[in-house]
């Protein structure tokens, strides 16, 4: 681990300040994964940039939504009666990640932006089209069985985000208010702020150099309210998907009226699903629907040679998973 020195910013523009003079340095908030990586010298900043004290915090009901502050932790959004109660798949995908201590201490905006999971990423004895650009993929010959089966490319086959509350905030239209240096805000759609591998894999999201998440808004409607998040995994508790879906549906005297469906652990973004919600919409709310639609969503899929078994999990996670709502 290089040495680094220490800053606590008390605003947002001390903050993005620190970062356009220094581009090298880092942002840190509960750093679960920031500090990882500098353990493992596959990142190295010359300077730490604390934004705990930024006033990106606040759970709360707006005219547009839910509002959840970047700098809220993981468990207190996850246990919150508002969001339990009207957005489902947000909270159960909060508390299914990670460990209870993990969740005391990682920010929302943190856990957005937590990096790969794939082990030749992690292990700087490898090559990495992530770490190093044009170094090669050795995933795609290698051990590939937790890797993407959707969105990959010859230059990367990581399941780039690893986690599981972009997928539930993919499926239930959030979008992400953004403040750079100058402090200008603009808002993504979470759907639109991770990218494709494609010939240039180190590139993870729209995010500019400087730029900090303020916050996520996510839309009050009927099918977020009757959503769920269900996730398969290796081991019953602190382990990344296998296979995961976030699903919403909207069903009036059993015809699904709207739909919203997400997986995670398959797709080298969190995986929103056009083809699985037009297979669902205007359709009864039956298993039948319910496998069209999973066979649809999968259609795409380019499993390698370890992770084909993940095209049928994902299949079955989604199905279930709408079961359960509807």
């Amino acid at each position: 681990m290089n040495n680094f020195s220490y800053t606590q910013a008390s605003t947002a523009k001390e903050a993005t300040g620190i970062r356009k003079d220094q581009p090298a340095a880092a942002y840190i908030a509960g750093g679960t994964t920031l500090l990882d990586l500098m353990k493992a010298n596959l990142e190295e900043h010359p300077q730490l940039v604390d934004i705990n004290m930024l006033p990106f915090k606040g759970i709360e009901q707006t005219k547009d939504g839910l509002r959840i502050g970047a700098m809220e932790r993981m468990s207190d959004v996850g246990e919150h009666p508002l969001v339990k109660e009207q957005f489902p798949a947000v909270s159960e995908s909060l508390l299914l990640a990670a460990s209870p201590q993990l969740r005391n201490m990682a920010s929302i905006g943190g856990n957005i932006l937590q990096r790969t999971r794939c082990g030749y990423f992690r292990d700087a004895a490898f090559p990495c089209n992530k770490r190093v650009p044009g170094s090669g993929c050795p995933a795609l010959q290698g051990d590939n069985h937790n890797l993407a089966i959707l969105g990959t490319s010859e230059s990367c086959i990581a399941t780039a985000y690893p986690g599981d509350l972009s997928v539930a905030l993919a499926a239930l239209d959030a979008v992400l208010t953004l403040e750079n240096a100058k402090g200008k805000q603009r808002r993504v759609p979470v759907t639109e702020f991770y990218l494709l591998p494609g010939n240039t894999p180190q590139k993870e999201t729209v995010l500019e150099p400087g730029e900090l998440i303020v916050s996520v808004l996510i839309p009050a409607t009927a099918h977020a309210r009757r959503s769920t998040y269900l996730k398969v995994r290796e081991r019953a508790s602190y382990a990344y998907a296998l296979a995961s879906a976030a699903v919403g549906l909207e069903v009036q005297g059993g015809t699904i009226r709207s739909a919203r469906v997400a997986l995670g652990g398959v797709g080298t973004t969190p995986w929103r699903s056009p083809e699985a919600e037009k297979a669902l919409v205007g359709q009864p709310a039956t298993e039948a629907t319910f496998r069209a639609a999973a066979a649809a969503a999968l259609r795409g899929a380019q499993p390698r040679e370890h992770n084909g078994f993940k095209v049928e999990l994902a299949q079955n996670t989604l199905v279930q998973a709408l079961l359960k709502v509807a």
